[in-house]
């Protein structure tokens, strides 16, 4: 428990003097060993720096990715922020209060007091405005706002598939690169034995120098290897690490068991159909036109002018004593008809459903492109190929023990060897391929058509 010691040292010097503590108010006494348990907790965390392994499924990795990140996601492209602009828009205008009063009348300051025969001294006017919007202007404004809110979201859902897509590239590539890691070192286990027993034939002068300097170059570039799949390992632990809030002194294990059966329809229109109503960004560029067509609508209700309604109270008005009456005002569009501003919307729909177009291009593109891909993966993952792995695994360690025995010659060995290798190193690539292939294909349609 040195650490538990070396934080009372630190936070009771002096030999652990705790008797000012224990003399402190209870308030006192709680916020100190809060301090402690968080300085203990500190220290425990420095002195115990093991790399835990963490084994975790891909659907454990994606809700701690939500748990840990929608939150955040969500404040930063302002959902609620544009929630709040919907309740904003659906206010009236204040009304507007004004009055005119008399400061100074025939040489007196305030006149407001009575005259001699009882009637008032002084006049004063009262008046409420209240501006009314025709042409549904409200409407049209609380309707774009909604709008904006349905954009504010489906940029989120954007971004959320993009991250959670690259989550599964990293996921995927971390099982690959352990996979290769495991593979290289298990034949480096192997190559290391026969080298070992090589060498004493070699100083029995049994072999040549050149066949175990060749040998020798077999486990250098194995080495080699496992530094380079290593370094892509951790590539993608960092990037997961840092998409999950993981402590970095923590190794993450996926834990794959095998890669999910893949039924696919016999052509992509299906899936093409599934991506115009579940991708995100497809969804945000309809819902942006929609936006644009609807601050036309406004820009176009801008040119009937807004009425305001004014009721009033005038006391010692010219003809009465007591003058109660209503005032409507509104602008006449003779000069400004908001020509400028309506074809200034009109472009901005035309672009924006230009983009659709595009989009919607590009959504069926890229459906029909992962789409292929993941087939033409498919066409490698079959049973005939699984049970030729099989068959050539047993020929290897065969070969492996022929060697041992000198059945072989060295050359057709190193050779053999050589293939082994590319063929695992494949079979790991074609994998990862098929995984990612996958991912794409759900990642492009916007669910999980393939689970």
């Amino acid at each position: 428990m040195a650490w538990f010691k070396a934080c009372l040292i630190i936070y009771f010097p002096k030999t652990f003097n705790v008797i000012p503590f224990l003399r402190m108010p209870f308030k006192g006494r709680i916020m100190h060993s809060c301090i402690l348990i968080m300085l203990c907790l500190q220290l425990h965390a420095q002195y115990s720096n093991q790399t835990d392994t963490l084994h975790i499924s891909l659907l454990q990795a994606e809700k701690i990715f939500l748990d840990s990140n929608l939150s955040v996601l969500a404040a930063h492209y302002n959902v609620d922020a544009a929630l709040a602009q919907v309740m904003q828009a659906k206010y009236w205008d204040n009304p507007v209060f004004h009055t005119d009063q008399v400061v100074m009348a025939n040489h007196n300051f305030l006149p407001y007091k009575k005259l001699p025969d009882g009637s008032p001294g002084a006049q004063y006017f009262i008046g409420i405005d209240q501006l009314i919007k025709t042409a549904g202007k409200r409407g049209k404004l609380i309707a774009a706002a909604q709008t904006n809110t349905a954009i504010s979201k489906l940029q989120l859902q954007d971004v959320v598939r993009k991250l959670r897509s690259q989550l599964h590239i990293d996921y995927y590539t971390i099982a690959r690169s352990l996979g290769s890691y495991n593979f290289y070192r298990q034949q480096q286990a192997q190559l290391n034995t026969l080298l070992a027993a090589m060498q004493q034939q070699l100083d029995a002068g049994n072999i040549s120098q050149k066949d175990y300097l060749q040998l020798q170059s077999l486990v250098v570039l194995l080495k080699q290897d496992m530094i380079d799949v290593g370094s892509d390992m951790a590539d993608a632990e960092a990037d997961l690490k840092t998409l999950l809030h993981i402590n970095s002194n923590v190794f993450i294990k996926p834990d794959i068991n095998s890669m999910p059966q893949v039924l696919l329809p016999e052509d992509a229109s299906i899936l093409i159909e599934q991506a115009k109503q579940n991708n995100p960004y497809y969804q945000m560029q309809q819902q942006q036109t929609i936006y644009q067509q609807q601050m036309l609508a406004y820009q176009k209700a801008l040119r009937v002018p807004d009425v305001t309604i004014t009721p009033n109270y005038d006391r010692l008005s010219n003809y009465a004593p007591d003058y109660f009456g209503i005032g409507v005002s509104l602008p006449l569009p003779l000069f400004n008809k908001n020509k400028g501003n309506i074809q200034s919307a009109s472009a901005a729909v035309q672009q924006q459903q230009a983009i659709q177009s595009n989009a919607e291009t590009e959504l069926q593109n890229n459906v029909v492109n992962a789409y292929n891909k993941l087939k033409l993966a498919l066409t490698l993952n079959t049973p005939e190929q699984q049970q030729f792995v099989q068959r050539y695994e047993s020929l290897y360690q065969s070969m492996f023990n022929s060697y041992k025995a000198r059945q072989v010659s060295f050359l057709e060995f190193i050779n053999f060897f050589n293939d082994y290798k590319d063929l695992q190193d494949k079979l790991l690539q074609q994998q990862l391929n098929l995984a990612l292939a996958t991912d794409a294909l759900n990642y492009e349609t916007g669910i999980d058509v393939i689970k």
